[in-house]
């Protein structure tokens, strides 16, 4: 019988740690997160990291585990988080994953693929063409090479554009087509997955009541003390929405104003795209949170308890008007 987790997932600031917390604690379990920027040290603020009264509450594990300048991939990410979860499963714990990263999500659930790893000189050459040529430029080159992974990627996506073209160039085969051939069909998880279910309202609002909160907690006196401490601007972690903002206007190319407006402009962008994501991955079941909280807690116990994963449509959200 495969170990049985639970996957909680869904757009930014829709209340996925809030809901994990409270089902940990209600089912006795612990959090692995699956979010890109958590792992990082020092990159609290910005990435809505766990607070200290929330770890206290229920332990969080792949939090603080890299500095900023220290790559960190889905791979390393399905061999941390396995080990995590063997660690919550051997003391009897049940795990929940939870976190907004899809791609994190889908290595740990159906395993990696067999494309080629990172090459560090032919993806520095491909930066170096992007600032030279510009983003456009790179992405009609790889909805000429792979149109597959081309639709499927946002034309500024930098990370994702560099990423395609780094494994045409190393193997002369498309990502899509390791993807299509691996199908992401190696599961070593019973998984029930649940997916947060927000109309657009209620989630832009809650966005913008984030974007407030972060830069009254000091976000741009956070971004400031990671380049003084040497953290080089171009860092992966400090391209990412809220971090590259908050440079641009510490160099004095964005207002005030106008960097506040764009985080809340590009955390919506970001927010489609991860629903786009969600609404692709096989066995989602997805769910209105708070107001069903009690019937989720229930349906997560019953599936630890007895592996039931059936269709449980009054958990969804009524709202037309989801993102």
């Amino acid at each position: 019988m495969m170990p049985r987790i639970l996957v909680i997932a869904g757009p930014t600031a829709s209340g996925k740690s809030d809901l994990a917390i409270d089902l940990a604690s209600r089912l006795d379990g612990e959090i692995v997160c699956a979010d890109s920027l958590t792992v990082y040290r020092g990159l609290d603020i910005g990435s809505a990291k766990p607070t200290a009264e929330q770890r206290r509450r229920v332990p969080h594990h792949l939090l603080d585990i890299r500095e900023p300048t220290h790559p960190f991939t889905a791979a390393d990410f399905r061999h941390e988080a396995t080990r995590a979860i063997n660690d919550i499963l051997q003391r009897g714990k049940r795990p929940i994953v939870a976190g907004g990263s899809g791609l994190y999500l889908r290595v740990l659930l159906g395993g990696l693929t067999e494309a080629p790893g990172e090459d560090p000189l032919l993806r520095q050459r491909l930066k170096d063409r992007a600032e030279q040529e510009g983003t456009a430029a790179l992405f009609d080159e790889l909805c000429t090479v792979d149109p597959q992974t081309a639709s499927r990627c946002h034309p500024n996506n930098l990370v994702r554009i560099l990423r395609a073209l780094e494994v045409w160039y190393a193997s002369g085969r498309a990502l899509s087509q390791f993807h299509d051939q691996h199908a992401f069909k190696d599961t070593p998880y019973d998984a029930l997955f649940l997916a947060l279910d927000l109309p657009r309202d209620e989630l832009y609002r809650r966005i913008d009541h984030r974007v407030t909160a972060m830069l009254e907690a000091g976000l741009v006196a956070e971004v400031r003390s990671l380049l003084q401490a040497g953290i080089p601007a171009d860092a992966k972690p400090l391209q990412a929405i809220g971090y590259k903002e908050v440079v641009a206007h510490l160099r004095g190319e964005l207002e005030f104003g106008t960097m506040v407006e764009l985080i809340r402009r590009n955390t919506r962008h970001l927010a489609k795209r991860q629903m786009t994501w969600l609404r692709r991955e096989p066995d989602v079941q997805w769910v209105a949170y708070q107001e069903n909280s009690v019937t989720i807690a229930a349906f997560a116990a019953m599936f630890f308890r007895e592996g039931e994963k059936p269709p449980c449509p009054r958990l969804r959200s009524t709202s037309k008007t989801s993102i």
